[in-house]
């Protein structure tokens, strides 16, 4: 098995960090390739060496799209597709998806990621928790299940329970070409039709996984931790989870990068100040000041 990275020059920086934990946790050597845009190599320049292999997004330009794709915009659509297409590559029987904005926690070995029959462990959840959070619910949920509700409909699975993950999925190359061979090309279709109709590349792979059963399933709990909103992760922070609390259940956390831009990644040596003042504003830091003193000051005048 492999690691898949794809990114580009603004990601560089997280890649950086995600690429350092990466070294320093994997046990087995276990190869990275990092897909990118090929003018953006001198970018990921840490990324060579006997561990990582660069590897140009145009390698795979007859998949990709210069337009949106179900309302996306053509780079989110082309590293879904890039995704669904690197087991053309034929570099690995199966390989762990990894995002840039990932930090590893703690050490890693193929036992993690492969069954002991040599088949990948696949992440099939439900995601309860995700809608139970009102915020999450309202802005994401009731959309994205309908999305997910359609791929079912497609592939035919017969378990209307719906089982997937939002990444960080082993991939298995013999899943995707049953996937192309069987399915995608008996409909004339390509990546980008499948993605018209659901942006949703690991609802596609685990919907074909447990349609076709061509190699055996294996479910695992996610392998990554992911803070998917702002408040999910001030939450972590405020209850006191640090990154050796997280290790225990996780090999990796992800801040999602559309509230993180200024935020690290949960550590033990972060203070609550710390996280808190770099999350508020001035204003909302003065309203946190204000409600101290007025609950201190109550607490006061009871006491007496």
């Amino acid at each position: 098995m492999c690691f898949l990275l794809k990114s580009f020059a603004p990601d560089a920086v997280v890649a950086e960090r995600m690429l350092a934990s990466f070294r320093k946790n994997n046990t087995e050597d276990i190869h990275l390739y990092a897909v990118v845009p090929a003018q953006d190599f001198d970018a990921f320049g840490s990324f060579r060496g006997a561990d990582v292999t660069l590897i140009a997004e145009e390698e795979f330009g007859r998949h990709l799209t210069d337009r949106p794709v179900s309302g996306i915009r053509p780079g989110y659509i082309n590293q879904e597709i890039i995704k669904l297409a690197f087991h053309e590559l034929s570099v690995a029987d199966s390989y762990f998806t990894v995002d840039s904005e990932a930090e590893f926690l703690r050490s890693f070995s193929r036992q993690d990621f492969l069954h002991p029959d040599g088949s990948p462990y696949s992440v099939l959840v439900e995601d309860h928790d995700l809608a139970v959070d009102p915020d999450y619910y309202r802005d994401y949920w009731r959309s994205r299940s309908e999305a997910l509700r359609v791929i079912w409909q497609e592939v035919g699975v017969d378990d209307p329970v719906i089982r997937t993950c939002h990444g960080h999925q082993v991939l298995n190359s013999k899943v995707l070409t049953s996937f192309t061979q069987e399915f995608l090309k008996p409909r004339g279709w390509t990546y980008i039709d499948a993605l018209e109709i659901s942006p949703y590349e690991y609802t596609w792979y685990n919907a074909w996984l447990l349609k076709s059963r061509v190699i055996p399933i294996h479910p695992r709990e996610p392998f990554v931790k992911v803070f998917h909103t702002e408040k999910d992760y001030l939450q972590a922070i405020l209850a006191g989870i640090h990154a050796e609390d997280l290790a225990r259940g996780y090999l990796a956390v992800v801040i999602n990068g559309s509230f993180s831009q200024h935020i690290d990644s949960p550590s033990a040596a972060a203070s609550k100040p710390e996280v808190i003042a770099r999350t508020l504003s001035y204003e909302e830091l003065a309203a946190v000041l204000r409600e101290k003193i007025r609950v201190s000051t109550a607490r006061r005048w009871r006491g007496k």
